[in-house]
């Protein structure tokens, strides 16, 4: 009797168990999804697929792991994601327990403050189109509101998505002039605040377009026709530095210092090879000053370390998504050397392409991966991470073999780590593309998240199941609310 009952807890034991691993993959499956993937055009499959598996992966985590899916808001997931996950949890708030929709609600409120208030907007305005009216939708919305700086800032560039805020929530506006400006602007003759009198004056004066914020001045410049330079050159004091990015207004000179280190390796990549050489020293220092400040308390803190970074004709991206993956990669691998110890040889990158100048780089070529592995590992690296899509080519293979002969022959006892962070999000797959099960793979989408995604890629090795995983998510939920509520 005692040893059947030995044998069947045993078993229950191992099914548990397996269970929680599978729960686990479930869990990073979606996560990875939601740092990659927005739904857009990939290199190698398209707009629908994309949605039609996101749409797969939010629906099944939401139902199953309900608390967990909540938890993701906590972690470095995309804009897009983050807005989805809020959106549905508020639209199935009847399916929560009063516990959970209060653990929900601060992370919501949590996550729409570090969200772009355009997107912010729209996903209010996405809750009145999807008619989500309840209590804790109209509570956040309010206090979402109540926290914004400039309500008149808000009325003037994103007019619509205030507007249909305020009627769906049924919110008293600041002021009868804000209320006047939305709902009945042909009231007033004028206006008391600065930014609602420029946008009347736009309409009809061209000198107070340069009163108003760009993203708005830009469509009564176009209206009136004016110069598109001369526009820039006059706007140019009120731009954002992002603003100043996206229309190639930065040069020489110009401290892009302060740029986020992937922002600023799109940016580098959008210049003629010309370019690049002549500004070799800025913008090099530039990235080295924004991987430093990326890196924080881990700088120079991870030892020798390899990287193998993709730059082949598939890092070119798509149409809606140019050269992300490269920029990536490149911002990866500034990050690296930064958190590499010091001394000669600490920092060795390969490229797939075998470039030795990471500021000329261009998306080329096959992607020789297990290749450039074998040249990472020569080195004897304490740290090896690849940054690559995942699609092995030149062989097929190869690297995946590498990899198990590596880990299972060669190096049994783990003396050097290594991680896989996949930029791309493999529709097909409902996950990115994985190099080896022996390797944990992780998505990426911002380089500024490696410290954290490396860390959350030892879960991917299928040794440690849900409550491992759950522990890790609560101690990131914890940090995350309260680096939020810090910055209130």
């Amino acid at each position: 009797m005692a040893e059947t009952y030995a044998a069947e807890t045993a078993e229950a034991t191992r099914t548990e168990t397996h269970a929680d691993l599978i729960a686990a993959e479930d869990v990073l499956l979606f996560v990875n999804a939601a740092v990659t993937a927005t739904g857009q055009r990939e290199f190698r499959s398209g707009a629908a697929e994309q949605r039609l598996s996101l749409d797969f992966l939010h629906e099944y985590v939401l139902v199953n792991y309900r608390p967990v899916y909540a938890a993701a808001l906590a972690l470095d997931i995309n804009d897009h994601n983050a807005s989805r996950i809020a959106m549905n949890l508020l639209r199935t708030s009847a399916e929560a327990g009063p516990g959970e929709k209060h653990a929900e609600g601060r992370l919501i409120a949590a996550r729409l403050s570090a969200l772009p208030p355009q997107r912010v907007y729209r996903l209010f305005r996405a809750l009145r189109a999807a008619r989500v009216n309840n209590r804790r939708t109209r509570a956040l919305m309010r206090d979402w509101l109540a926290a914004r700086p400039d309500p008149a800032h808000d009325a003037v560039k994103y007019r619509a998505g205030l507007k249909e805020t305020a009627r769906h929530a049924h919110l008293p506006l600041p002021s009868a002039e804000l209320g006047d400006f939305l709902f009945a602007p042909s009231r007033r003759p004028r206006y008391a605040h600065a930014y609602l009198d420029a946008h009347r004056r736009a309409h009809h004066e061209q000198s107070a377009v340069y009163e108003l914020p760009f993203t708005v001045a830009e469509g009564f410049a176009a209206r009136h026709g004016m110069s598109r330079d001369a526009f820039l050159e006059r706007m140019a004091p009120r731009m954002t530095r992002l603003e100043r990015l996206r229309t190639q207004r930065t040069g020489p000179g110009a401290d892009l210092t302060v740029m986020p280190l992937t922002r600023l390796a799109l940016y580098v990549l959008s210049l003629p090879f010309d370019e690049r050489s002549a500004r070799r020293g800025e913008l090099t220092a530039a990235l080295r000053t924004a991987a430093r400040r990326a890196a924080g308390p881990h700088a120079g803190t991870w030892g020798r370390v390899s990287t193998v970074l993709d730059d082949s004709y598939s890092s070119s991206g798509s149409g809606v998504k140019r050269r992300r993956p490269l920029a990536v990669a490149l911002a990866c691998h500034f990050l690296l050397e930064a958190l590499a110890g010091e001394g000669p040889g600490a920092y060795r990158p390969f490229w797939t392409s075998g470039s030795t100048d990471p500021l000329l780089l261009r998306p080329w070529g096959p992607t020789p991966l297990g290749t450039r592995i074998l040249d990472a590992l020569e080195c004897s690296p304490r740290r090896l991470v690849i940054v690559s899509d995942g699609w092995d080519n030149a062989p097929p293979g190869l690297a995946g073999e590498v990899l198990r002969v590596w880990r299972t022959r060669l190096d049994p006892d783990r003396l050097t780590s290594v991680v896989h962070l996949n930029p791309v999000f493999d529709a097909d797959g409902f996950d990115v593309r994985r190099l080896a099960p022996s390797v944990p793979t992780a998505g990426i989408r911002d380089a500024e998240d490696l410290p954290a995604l490396v860390e959350l890629a030892q879960f991917a090795e299928g040794r440690t199941g849900l409550p491992e995983l759950r522990a890790y998510l609560d101690r990131r939920v914890e940090l995350f609310l309260e680096r939020e509520e810090a910055a209130r």
